[in-house]
Protein backbone atom coordinates (compact mmCIF):
# COMPACT_ATOMS: atom_id res chain seq x y z
CA UNK A 1 0.00 0.00 0.00
CA UNK A 2 2.94 2.26 1.09
CA UNK A 3 4.38 1.47 -1.96
CA UNK A 4 1.75 2.23 -4.11
CA UNK A 5 0.88 5.92 -2.92
CA UNK A 6 4.34 6.77 -3.31
CA UNK A 7 4.09 6.05 -6.67
CA UNK A 8 0.93 7.56 -6.89
CA UNK A 9 2.70 10.73 -5.51
CA UNK A 10 5.45 10.88 -8.11
CA UNK A 11 3.18 10.57 -11.01
CA UNK A 12 1.16 13.83 -9.73
CA UNK A 13 4.40 15.29 -9.21
CA UNK A 14 5.59 14.39 -12.56
CA UNK A 15 2.33 15.63 -14.30
CA UNK A 16 2.50 18.73 -12.44
CA UNK A 17 6.01 19.13 -13.46
CA UNK A 18 5.38 21.82 -16.60
CA UNK A 19 4.02 24.04 -14.01
CA UNK A 20 6.40 23.30 -10.87
CA UNK A 21 9.71 24.07 -12.39
CA UNK A 22 8.89 26.99 -14.33
CA UNK A 23 11.26 29.40 -12.58
CA UNK A 24 13.10 32.65 -13.84
CA UNK A 25 16.32 34.59 -13.95
CA UNK A 26 16.60 37.64 -11.35
CA UNK A 27 13.58 37.40 -9.82
CA UNK A 28 11.53 38.75 -12.88
CA UNK A 29 9.41 35.81 -13.30
CA UNK A 30 6.32 34.56 -11.34
CA UNK A 31 7.34 31.53 -9.43
CA UNK A 32 11.10 32.21 -8.65
CA UNK A 33 10.44 33.42 -5.49
CA UNK A 34 9.99 29.67 -4.33
CA UNK A 35 13.35 28.33 -5.72
CA UNK A 36 15.81 31.12 -5.06
CA UNK A 37 18.75 29.01 -5.44
CA UNK A 38 18.01 28.28 -9.16
CA UNK A 39 17.42 32.05 -9.64
CA UNK A 40 20.69 33.23 -12.31
CA UNK A 41 21.18 36.65 -11.51
CA UNK A 42 23.78 37.74 -13.75
CA UNK A 43 26.05 36.57 -16.28
CA UNK A 44 29.40 37.80 -16.94
CA UNK A 45 31.85 36.40 -20.06
CA UNK A 46 34.87 38.82 -20.95
CA UNK A 47 38.54 38.68 -22.05
CA UNK A 48 40.50 38.20 -18.67
CA UNK A 49 42.32 41.59 -17.94
CA UNK A 50 44.38 40.28 -15.27
CA UNK A 51 47.94 40.86 -16.22
CA UNK A 52 49.39 37.73 -17.76
CA UNK A 53 45.98 36.30 -18.28
CA UNK A 54 44.72 38.07 -21.59
CA UNK A 55 44.84 34.66 -23.87
CA UNK A 56 42.07 33.51 -21.39
CA UNK A 57 37.93 33.88 -21.40
CA UNK A 58 36.17 34.77 -17.88
CA UNK A 59 32.87 33.45 -17.18
CA UNK A 60 30.83 34.19 -14.30
CA UNK A 61 27.60 32.56 -13.57
CA UNK A 62 26.20 34.39 -10.31
CA UNK A 63 23.38 32.45 -8.80
CA UNK A 64 21.08 32.94 -5.50
CA UNK A 65 20.42 36.52 -5.40
CA UNK A 66 20.05 39.44 -2.58
CA UNK A 67 22.19 37.34 -0.03
CA UNK A 68 22.23 39.27 3.36
CA UNK A 69 25.55 38.67 4.99
CA UNK A 70 23.83 37.38 8.39
CA UNK A 71 21.76 35.03 7.11
CA UNK A 72 22.31 31.82 9.16
CA UNK A 73 22.46 29.49 10.79
CA UNK A 74 22.48 27.69 7.19
CA UNK A 75 23.53 30.63 5.03
CA UNK A 76 23.74 30.04 1.00
CA UNK A 77 24.55 27.02 0.07
CA UNK A 78 23.49 25.89 -3.99
CA UNK A 79 21.18 23.20 -4.34
CA UNK A 80 23.08 19.50 -4.61
CA UNK A 81 20.01 18.38 -6.45
CA UNK A 82 20.43 20.53 -9.07
CA UNK A 83 22.17 21.24 -12.81
CA UNK A 84 24.12 24.10 -13.25
CA UNK A 85 25.30 24.92 -16.68
CA UNK A 86 27.60 27.86 -18.90
CA UNK A 87 26.77 26.78 -22.70
CA UNK A 88 28.87 27.86 -25.44
CA UNK A 89 27.86 28.44 -29.07
CA UNK A 90 30.96 28.69 -31.31
CA UNK A 91 29.06 28.00 -34.34
CA UNK A 92 26.06 31.05 -33.79
CA UNK A 93 23.57 28.70 -34.46
CA UNK A 94 22.06 28.88 -31.37
CA UNK A 95 23.22 25.79 -29.68
CA UNK A 96 25.55 24.97 -27.34
CA UNK A 97 28.70 23.17 -28.80
CA UNK A 98 30.46 22.99 -25.26
CA UNK A 99 28.50 22.86 -22.29
CA UNK A 100 30.11 23.26 -18.48
CA UNK A 101 28.57 20.93 -15.97
CA UNK A 102 28.96 22.04 -11.98
CA UNK A 103 27.30 19.04 -9.96
CA UNK A 104 27.19 19.78 -5.98
CA UNK A 105 27.49 17.65 -2.98
CA UNK A 106 26.76 18.02 0.79
CA UNK A 107 28.80 16.42 3.26
CA UNK A 108 27.10 16.77 7.07
CA UNK A 109 29.48 16.23 10.13
CA UNK A 110 26.86 15.92 12.80
CA UNK A 111 29.45 18.24 15.18
CA UNK A 112 28.25 17.62 18.45
CA UNK A 113 29.42 18.89 21.69
CA UNK A 114 29.29 17.31 25.24
CA UNK A 115 26.16 18.42 27.15
CA UNK A 116 23.79 16.72 29.85
CA UNK A 117 26.09 13.51 30.18
CA UNK A 118 26.12 12.97 26.45
CA UNK A 119 27.32 14.44 22.84
CA UNK A 120 24.60 16.67 20.98
CA UNK A 121 24.13 17.46 18.14
CA UNK A 122 25.12 21.14 17.60
CA UNK A 123 22.35 23.15 14.96
CA UNK A 124 24.74 25.72 13.87
CA UNK A 125 27.41 26.06 10.88
CA UNK A 126 30.51 25.88 12.92
CA UNK A 127 31.49 25.72 16.17
CA UNK A 128 34.73 27.34 15.94
CA UNK A 129 37.07 29.31 14.04
CA UNK A 130 36.78 27.77 9.58
CA UNK A 131 40.20 27.60 8.43
CA UNK A 132 40.73 26.07 4.75
CA UNK A 133 40.90 22.46 6.21
CA UNK A 134 37.29 22.79 7.16
CA UNK A 135 38.15 22.94 10.69
CA UNK A 136 35.04 23.17 13.01
CA UNK A 137 32.87 23.30 9.71
CA UNK A 138 29.82 21.37 10.07
CA UNK A 139 28.84 21.40 6.20
CA UNK A 140 31.08 21.38 3.35
CA UNK A 141 29.98 21.42 -0.09
CA UNK A 142 31.66 20.16 -2.66
CA UNK A 143 31.61 19.96 -6.29
CA UNK A 144 32.57 18.69 -9.52
CA UNK A 145 33.25 20.30 -13.05
CA UNK A 146 32.28 18.65 -15.90
CA UNK A 147 32.21 18.72 -20.01
CA UNK A 148 30.00 18.20 -22.92
CA UNK A 149 30.83 18.66 -26.29
CA UNK A 150 27.98 19.13 -28.76
CA UNK A 151 24.15 18.86 -27.18
CA UNK A 152 23.71 19.18 -23.38
CA UNK A 153 22.59 15.60 -22.83
CA UNK A 154 24.52 13.90 -25.83
CA UNK A 155 26.64 12.59 -23.44
CA UNK A 156 27.62 11.79 -20.67
CA UNK A 157 30.14 14.91 -19.33
CA UNK A 158 33.95 14.01 -19.38
CA UNK A 159 35.37 14.98 -15.23
CA UNK A 160 37.51 18.23 -15.03
CA UNK A 161 40.99 17.04 -13.18
CA UNK A 162 41.50 19.25 -10.10
CA UNK A 163 45.37 20.09 -10.94
CA UNK A 164 45.92 21.77 -7.32
CA UNK A 165 44.47 19.42 -5.02
CA UNK A 166 44.24 16.33 -6.81
CA UNK A 167 41.61 13.76 -8.40
CA UNK A 168 38.17 15.48 -9.41
CA UNK A 169 36.80 17.05 -6.65
CA UNK A 170 36.97 20.84 -6.24
CA UNK A 171 35.28 22.59 -2.57
CA UNK A 172 33.07 25.44 -1.90
CA UNK A 173 34.43 28.02 1.24
CA UNK A 174 32.07 28.49 3.52
CA UNK A 175 30.07 31.64 3.09
CA UNK A 176 31.69 35.07 4.95
CA UNK A 177 29.84 34.03 8.54
CA UNK A 178 31.73 37.18 10.32
CA UNK A 179 35.18 37.60 11.03
CA UNK A 180 35.08 35.77 14.55
CA UNK A 181 34.20 32.80 12.50
CA UNK A 182 37.26 33.92 9.33
CA UNK A 183 39.10 36.48 10.23
CA UNK A 184 40.46 37.17 6.98
CA UNK A 185 37.60 36.13 4.72
CA UNK A 186 39.94 37.36 1.29
CA UNK A 187 42.94 35.31 2.21
CA UNK A 188 40.67 31.83 2.86
CA UNK A 189 38.80 32.82 -0.24
CA UNK A 190 41.25 32.24 -2.04
CA UNK A 191 42.53 28.81 -0.88
CA UNK A 192 39.31 27.61 -3.04
CA UNK A 193 40.72 29.17 -6.33
CA UNK A 194 41.38 25.72 -8.56
CA UNK A 195 43.48 25.03 -11.87
CA UNK A 196 41.32 22.76 -13.77
CA UNK A 197 42.31 20.11 -16.19
CA UNK A 198 39.27 20.68 -18.58
CA UNK A 199 39.22 17.27 -20.89
CA UNK A 200 39.84 17.89 -24.28
CA UNK A 201 41.64 21.38 -23.66
CA UNK A 202 45.42 22.50 -23.67
CA UNK A 203 45.98 24.63 -20.57
CA UNK A 204 44.96 24.95 -17.18
CA UNK A 205 41.69 26.47 -16.70
CA UNK A 206 40.65 28.20 -13.15
CA UNK A 207 37.65 27.61 -11.51
CA UNK A 208 36.12 29.20 -8.37
CA UNK A 209 32.63 28.40 -6.58
CA UNK A 210 32.09 30.52 -3.75
CA UNK A 211 30.12 33.82 -2.63
CA UNK A 212 30.79 37.26 -3.71
CA UNK A 213 30.01 40.80 -3.04
CA UNK A 214 27.72 41.52 -5.26
CA UNK A 215 28.41 43.40 -8.79
CA UNK A 216 25.13 44.66 -10.14
CA UNK A 217 24.55 48.19 -9.57
CA UNK A 218 21.52 49.21 -9.85
CA UNK A 219 18.60 51.69 -8.43
CA UNK A 220 16.15 48.79 -7.95
CA UNK A 221 13.62 50.46 -6.39
CA UNK A 222 13.31 53.45 -8.16
CA UNK A 223 13.57 51.99 -11.31
CA UNK A 224 10.38 49.50 -10.80
CA UNK A 225 8.60 52.34 -9.16
CA UNK A 226 6.66 53.50 -12.55
CA UNK A 227 10.71 54.99 -12.74
CA UNK A 228 10.69 56.99 -9.66
CA UNK A 229 13.61 59.48 -10.68
CA UNK A 230 14.86 61.54 -13.13
CA UNK A 231 16.05 59.42 -16.19
CA UNK A 232 18.10 62.29 -17.50
CA UNK A 233 19.70 62.97 -14.43
CA UNK A 234 23.21 62.79 -13.11
CA UNK A 235 24.69 58.75 -13.11
CA UNK A 236 25.76 59.32 -9.27
CA UNK A 237 22.66 60.72 -7.96
CA UNK A 238 20.82 57.14 -6.60
CA UNK A 239 22.43 54.74 -4.43
CA UNK A 240 22.92 51.31 -5.52
CA UNK A 241 20.53 49.27 -4.02
CA UNK A 242 22.74 46.24 -4.03
CA UNK A 243 25.59 47.50 -2.37
CA UNK A 244 25.27 45.87 0.90
CA UNK A 245 24.05 42.42 -0.85
CA UNK A 246 26.54 39.47 -1.76
CA UNK A 247 25.64 36.46 -4.25
CA UNK A 248 27.20 33.08 -5.17
CA UNK A 249 29.56 32.99 -8.32
CA UNK A 250 30.54 30.31 -10.94
CA UNK A 251 33.94 31.38 -12.18
CA UNK A 252 35.56 29.85 -14.77
CA UNK A 253 38.40 31.00 -16.86
CA UNK A 254 39.07 29.01 -19.98
CA UNK A 255 41.98 29.48 -22.70
CA UNK A 256 40.43 31.36 -25.80
CA UNK A 257 41.88 28.29 -28.02
CA UNK A 258 39.58 25.90 -25.89
CA UNK A 259 36.47 27.79 -26.53
CA UNK A 260 36.63 28.92 -30.17
CA UNK A 261 36.04 27.18 -33.56
CA UNK A 262 37.84 27.35 -36.66
CA UNK A 263 38.66 30.76 -37.84
CA UNK A 264 35.53 32.62 -36.45
CA UNK A 265 36.71 34.63 -32.86
CA UNK A 266 33.53 35.22 -31.93
CA UNK A 267 31.53 33.10 -29.46
CA UNK A 268 27.86 33.42 -27.79
CA UNK A 269 27.29 32.06 -24.25
CA UNK A 270 24.50 31.73 -21.89
CA UNK A 271 24.02 29.98 -18.34
CA UNK A 272 21.21 27.53 -17.30
CA UNK A 273 19.80 25.83 -14.00
CA UNK A 274 17.81 22.72 -14.23
CA UNK A 275 15.94 20.17 -11.65
CA UNK A 276 14.81 16.89 -11.82
CA UNK A 277 11.13 16.93 -13.30
CA UNK A 278 9.57 15.24 -10.13
CA UNK A 279 9.99 16.26 -6.59
CA UNK A 280 8.34 14.54 -3.41
CA UNK A 281 8.93 15.37 0.12
CA UNK A 282 10.74 12.32 2.09
CA UNK A 283 8.72 12.60 5.11
CA UNK A 284 11.41 11.11 7.44
CA UNK A 285 14.85 11.90 6.00
CA UNK A 286 17.60 10.68 7.85
CA UNK A 287 19.79 13.81 7.08
CA UNK A 288 18.56 17.37 5.65
CA UNK A 289 20.39 16.33 2.19
CA UNK A 290 17.42 13.83 1.74
CA UNK A 291 14.01 15.93 3.03
CA UNK A 292 13.27 15.24 -0.78
CA UNK A 293 13.63 12.69 -3.26
CA UNK A 294 13.76 13.69 -6.77
CA UNK A 295 13.72 11.48 -10.45
CA UNK A 296 12.93 12.49 -13.85
CA UNK A 297 14.55 13.77 -17.01
CA UNK A 298 16.42 17.18 -15.81
CA UNK A 299 14.11 20.29 -16.85
CA UNK A 300 15.42 23.34 -17.39
CA UNK A 301 14.41 26.21 -14.70
CA UNK A 302 16.68 29.41 -15.14
CA UNK A 303 18.13 30.59 -18.37
CA UNK A 304 20.35 34.09 -18.67
CA UNK A 305 22.21 35.45 -21.60
CA UNK A 306 22.69 39.19 -22.04
CA UNK A 307 20.82 40.81 -18.76
CA UNK A 308 17.79 42.14 -18.60
CA UNK A 309 16.37 40.34 -21.36
CA UNK A 310 13.34 38.55 -19.06
CA UNK A 311 13.32 42.05 -16.93
CA UNK A 312 12.70 44.37 -19.28
CA UNK A 313 11.70 42.67 -23.12
CA UNK A 314 9.78 39.38 -22.16
CA UNK A 315 6.44 39.95 -21.63
CA UNK A 316 4.47 38.98 -18.37
CA UNK A 317 2.58 35.87 -19.75
CA UNK A 318 6.19 34.16 -21.32
CA UNK A 319 8.38 35.35 -18.20
CA UNK A 320 8.40 31.61 -17.15
CA UNK A 321 8.35 30.32 -20.71
CA UNK A 322 11.47 32.31 -22.30
CA UNK A 323 13.23 30.72 -18.93
CA UNK A 324 12.15 27.32 -20.00
CA UNK A 325 13.31 27.91 -23.51
CA UNK A 326 16.73 27.33 -25.72
CA UNK A 327 18.29 30.24 -27.98
CA UNK A 328 17.79 28.38 -31.14
CA UNK A 329 13.75 28.87 -30.49
CA UNK A 330 14.37 32.00 -29.78
CA UNK A 331 12.06 33.27 -32.77
CA UNK A 332 9.07 32.92 -30.73
CA UNK A 333 9.86 35.80 -28.84
CA UNK A 334 10.57 38.29 -31.81
CA UNK A 335 7.98 40.65 -31.27
CA UNK A 336 9.11 41.47 -27.83
CA UNK A 337 12.20 42.71 -29.51
CA UNK A 338 11.16 44.31 -32.74
CA UNK A 339 8.18 46.02 -31.02
CA UNK A 340 9.99 46.75 -26.96
CA UNK A 341 7.10 48.02 -24.92
CA UNK A 342 9.76 49.76 -22.68
CA UNK A 343 10.37 52.73 -24.57
CA UNK A 344 6.66 52.99 -25.14
CA UNK A 345 6.14 53.08 -21.31
CA UNK A 346 9.01 55.53 -20.79
CA UNK A 347 7.30 57.66 -23.35
CA UNK A 348 3.94 57.62 -21.36
CA UNK A 349 5.71 58.55 -18.07
CA UNK A 350 8.01 61.42 -19.31
CA UNK A 351 6.13 62.48 -22.81
CA UNK A 352 8.47 63.88 -25.28
CA UNK A 353 11.61 63.71 -23.10
CA UNK A 354 11.69 60.24 -24.05
CA UNK A 355 10.48 59.63 -27.63
CA UNK A 356 9.45 56.38 -28.85
CA UNK A 357 12.18 54.64 -31.92
CA UNK A 358 9.77 53.71 -35.11
CA UNK A 359 9.52 49.96 -35.28
CA UNK A 360 10.53 47.39 -36.61
CA UNK A 361 13.89 47.73 -34.13
CA UNK A 362 16.44 46.26 -36.64
CA UNK A 363 19.12 47.90 -34.06
CA UNK A 364 17.89 45.63 -30.85
CA UNK A 365 17.76 42.43 -32.81
CA UNK A 366 21.12 43.45 -33.21
CA UNK A 367 22.07 43.94 -29.79
CA UNK A 368 20.36 41.00 -28.28
CA UNK A 369 19.59 38.21 -31.42
CA UNK A 370 22.24 38.85 -33.69
CA UNK A 371 25.30 40.87 -32.63
CA UNK A 372 26.58 43.94 -33.84
CA UNK A 373 27.69 43.95 -37.41
CA UNK A 374 31.74 44.63 -36.70
CA UNK A 375 31.19 44.19 -33.13
CA UNK A 376 29.92 40.50 -32.34
CA UNK A 377 28.53 38.92 -35.51
CA UNK A 378 29.35 35.64 -35.87
CA UNK A 379 30.71 34.88 -39.32
CA UNK A 380 27.00 32.73 -39.94
CA UNK A 381 24.38 32.00 -37.61
CA UNK A 382 20.95 32.45 -36.67
CA UNK A 383 18.89 34.69 -34.12
CA UNK A 384 19.19 33.59 -30.92
CA UNK A 385 19.22 35.46 -27.35
CA UNK A 386 22.90 35.09 -25.70
CA UNK A 387 25.74 37.44 -24.84
CA UNK A 388 28.54 37.08 -27.26
CA UNK A 389 32.54 38.08 -27.35
CA UNK A 390 34.83 38.41 -29.88
CA UNK A 391 37.41 37.14 -28.43
CA UNK A 392 39.67 38.82 -30.72
CA UNK A 393 39.46 42.26 -29.19
CA UNK A 394 42.13 42.58 -26.53
CA UNK A 395 40.89 43.34 -22.98
CA UNK A 396 40.92 46.71 -21.81
CA UNK A 397 42.89 47.22 -18.35
CA UNK A 398 41.25 48.50 -15.67
CA UNK A 399 42.72 51.82 -14.80
CA UNK A 400 40.91 52.71 -18.29
CA UNK A 401 37.78 50.91 -18.74
CA UNK A 402 34.95 52.74 -19.07
CA UNK A 403 31.64 51.39 -17.71
CA UNK A 404 29.40 52.26 -20.67
CA UNK A 405 30.99 49.94 -22.66
CA UNK A 406 31.00 50.58 -26.64
CA UNK A 407 28.66 53.39 -26.22
CA UNK A 408 31.83 55.19 -24.89
CA UNK A 409 34.54 53.94 -27.25
CA UNK A 410 35.63 50.70 -25.13
CA UNK A 411 34.78 47.99 -27.37
CA UNK A 412 35.96 45.35 -24.41
CA UNK A 413 32.94 46.14 -22.88
CA UNK A 414 29.11 45.44 -22.98
CA UNK A 415 27.51 44.20 -25.46
CA UNK A 416 30.58 42.89 -26.67
CA UNK A 417 30.21 40.15 -23.47
CA UNK A 418 30.32 41.94 -20.07
CA UNK A 419 32.66 42.66 -17.44
CA UNK A 420 31.73 43.26 -14.22
CA UNK A 421 32.02 47.29 -13.89
CA UNK A 422 29.95 47.92 -16.98
CA UNK A 423 26.95 49.54 -16.15
CA UNK A 424 24.72 48.02 -18.53
CA UNK A 425 21.55 49.17 -16.70
CA UNK A 426 22.26 52.38 -18.12
CA UNK A 427 23.43 50.88 -21.49
CA UNK A 428 20.03 49.10 -22.10
CA UNK A 429 18.21 51.96 -20.80
CA UNK A 430 19.56 53.88 -23.62
CA UNK A 431 19.54 51.29 -26.46
CA UNK A 432 16.27 50.96 -25.29
CA UNK A 433 15.85 54.76 -26.17
CA UNK A 434 17.41 54.31 -29.52
CA UNK A 435 21.07 55.25 -29.08
CA UNK A 436 22.01 52.40 -31.88
CA UNK A 437 19.78 53.37 -34.11
CA UNK A 438 21.51 54.03 -37.43
CA UNK A 439 21.52 54.15 -41.25
CA UNK A 440 23.21 50.16 -40.63
CA UNK A 441 20.76 49.46 -37.72
CA UNK A 442 17.31 51.35 -38.56
CA UNK A 443 14.38 51.72 -36.59
CA UNK A 444 12.07 51.45 -38.55
CA UNK A 445 12.44 54.19 -41.18
CA UNK A 446 14.60 55.96 -38.30
CA UNK A 447 18.07 56.24 -39.59
CA UNK A 448 19.48 57.84 -36.21
CA UNK A 449 18.70 58.48 -32.61
CA UNK A 450 15.26 59.87 -32.00
CA UNK A 451 16.10 61.30 -28.32
CA UNK A 452 19.42 62.87 -29.57
CA UNK A 453 21.61 60.62 -27.70
CA UNK A 454 20.25 60.90 -24.26
CA UNK A 455 21.98 60.41 -21.44
CA UNK A 456 19.68 58.06 -19.61
CA UNK A 457 20.07 56.86 -16.03
CA UNK A 458 19.19 54.90 -12.99
CA UNK A 459 21.03 57.15 -11.62
CA UNK A 460 23.24 54.36 -9.75
CA UNK A 461 27.13 53.53 -10.97
CA UNK A 462 29.80 51.62 -9.39
CA UNK A 463 32.78 53.72 -8.29
CA UNK A 464 35.28 51.86 -10.58
CA UNK A 465 36.52 48.94 -11.87
CA UNK A 466 38.79 48.27 -9.15
CA UNK A 467 39.84 50.17 -5.58
CA UNK A 468 42.84 51.37 -7.23
CA UNK A 469 40.94 52.95 -9.33
CA UNK A 470 37.76 54.25 -7.89
CA UNK A 471 35.80 57.75 -8.68
CA UNK A 472 33.15 58.32 -5.27
CA UNK A 473 30.94 61.26 -6.35
CA UNK A 474 27.63 61.97 -5.44
CA UNK A 475 25.73 58.72 -4.27
CA UNK A 476 28.45 56.21 -5.26
CA UNK A 477 29.32 53.89 -2.68
CA UNK A 478 33.51 53.69 -2.62
CA UNK A 479 33.16 49.59 -1.84
CA UNK A 480 31.10 49.05 -4.94
CA UNK A 481 34.31 48.00 -6.92
CA UNK A 482 36.16 44.98 -8.10
CA UNK A 483 38.91 42.77 -8.60
CA UNK A 484 41.89 43.55 -10.74
CA UNK A 485 42.11 39.40 -10.70
CA UNK A 486 40.11 36.19 -11.04
CA UNK A 487 37.46 35.46 -9.95
CA UNK A 488 37.21 39.53 -10.02
CA UNK A 489 34.03 40.43 -8.05
CA UNK A 490 35.11 41.32 -4.84
CA UNK A 491 35.28 39.69 -1.13
CA UNK A 492 31.80 39.15 0.10
CA UNK A 493 30.41 41.37 3.14
CA UNK A 494 30.61 39.48 6.42
CA UNK A 495 27.67 38.60 8.38
CA UNK A 496 29.44 40.66 11.73
CA UNK A 497 30.83 43.14 11.98
CA UNK A 498 28.25 44.68 9.52
CA UNK A 499 26.58 47.90 10.91
CA UNK A 500 25.44 48.67 7.28
CA UNK A 501 23.89 44.89 6.99
CA UNK A 502 20.66 46.09 7.31
CA UNK A 503 20.35 48.40 4.57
Amino acid sequence: MRVKLAQGVLMLAATAAPLLTLASSHREAPFIAGAPRVDGTDFYMFRSYEPGREGYVTLIANYLPLQDAYGGPNYFALDSKALYEIHVDNTGDGREDITFQFRFNDTYKNLAVPAGGGMVAVPLTNIGPITPAADNLNVVQTYSLGVVRGGRRAAAPSVAGNSTAGGEVFTKPADNIGNKSIADYAAYANNFVYQAAIPGCTGDARVFVGQRKEGFVVNLGEIFDLVNTNPAGPRDGEPNTLSYKNVTSLALEVPISCLTAGSDPVIGAWTTASVRQARIVNPKPSRPSRATIEGGAWTQVSRLGMPLVNEVVIGLPDKDKFNASEPRDDAQFLTYVTSPTLPVLLNVLFGDAAKVPATPRNDLVAAFLTGVPGLNKPAAGAPSEMLRLNTSIAPTPPATQKDLGVLAGDNAGFPNGRRPFDDVTDIEIRVAAGALCSAALTCGSQTSDPNGGAPYTDGARAAGASANYATVSGSVNAADTYSESFPYLATPLPGSPNAMASM
